[in-house]
């Protein structure tokens, strides 16, 4: 990819490149961007065009940076993108956003692709997208290794009056919210009782795990978490291994999020009912 500008910085005169144009060693993408042997280009030939047309002060932001980092789409194949200087002509295809002030932290690179920072790629996702399509991005940019959501939360702490915090905040206390042993004990407490399994072991030893609650009638495990999404590969392995040992020695695990246990009580107390119901001895 090279734009008009590069060629005649390397030397080129207009007859040269009009030249190239016809015979094929050179294809128009964008007025004055040119893809080079051939006209077909992968998605990320497409970007760089993009950026050549608008600009060394423009940026891949909203869904095309969510695209770059994996995280999300590009809508009806319109390339998104953000400049930091008076936008210049319009080209088919690309919706440029001018951005004076944004700042040098916001912005950055992928693979030689100037895009803005996973956190304001996220912010700016979350100004367009519903909630369903901003926590599959926030999973997927924990899963991919961008943001995971604990930096992500904190991250936000410096920008509490920017646009999309409020949808991503209310995603992330979904997430990330954790209470104190004791808050989680008097909230489950009176959960499993209503489901008709009063709370027999808290903080036992099995299998060289520790477990919130435990009901050696029923051969009963539930665990909780206050990091739902969030696992680093060390932690899924222990994860897995504790299931496994639980499993292996004729116990039942459950796990429930402290968010549901707070926020979602009827479901945890049908679950534990349910459970029960199939545990004990007929």
């Amino acid at each position: 990819m090279v734009s008009r500008s590069q060629l005649q910085t390397l030397g080129f005169s207009r007859k040269a490149i009009e030249q190239r144009l016809r015979n094929g060693r050179l294809h128009p993408v964008y007025r004055g961007v040119y893809a080079v042997g051939r006209a077909e280009l992968p998605k990320k030939g497409r970007w760089i065009a993009a950026l050549l047309a608008c600009g060394d002060q423009a940026y891949l932001s909203h869904r095309s940076a969510a695209a770059l980092y994996g995280i999300g789409e590009e809508r009806n194949g319109v390339i998104e993108i953000s400049v930091r200087q008076r936008i210049g002509r319009r080209h088919r295809g690309i919706e440029v956003r001018r951005r004076l002030s944004l700042p040098s932290t916001d912005v950055g690179a992928v693979e030689r692709i100037r895009v803005t920072s996973p956190v304001r790629t996220l912010l700016d996702y979350a100004t367009l997208e519903p909630p369903n399509r901003v926590e599959r991005a926030i999973n997927e940019a924990d899963k991919h290794d961008v943001i995971d959501p604990d930096a992500l939360r904190k991250a936000l702490d410096a920008c509490t009056r920017e646009p999309g915090v409020k949808k991503l905040r209310k995603v992330l206390d979904k997430h990330t919210f954790r209470l104190s042993d004791q808050e989680l004990e008097l909230l489950f407490r009176p959960i499993a009782a209503q489901a008709g399994i009063p709370v027999e072991l808290t903080k036992v030893i099995l299998s060289d795990f520790e477990v919130d609650f435990f009901w050696p009638s029923l051969g009963l495990v539930v665990e909780t978490d206050g990091w739902r999404y969030h696992r680093t590969p060390s932690a899924q392995s222990r994860d897995a291994l504790r299931f496994q040992e639980h499993t292996a020695s004729g116990l039942t695990p459950l796990r429930f999020s402290h968010w549901q246990v707070k926020h979602e009580p009827n479901h945890v107390r049908e679950i534990l009912r349910r459970t029960a119901s199939r545990l004990r001895p007929t």
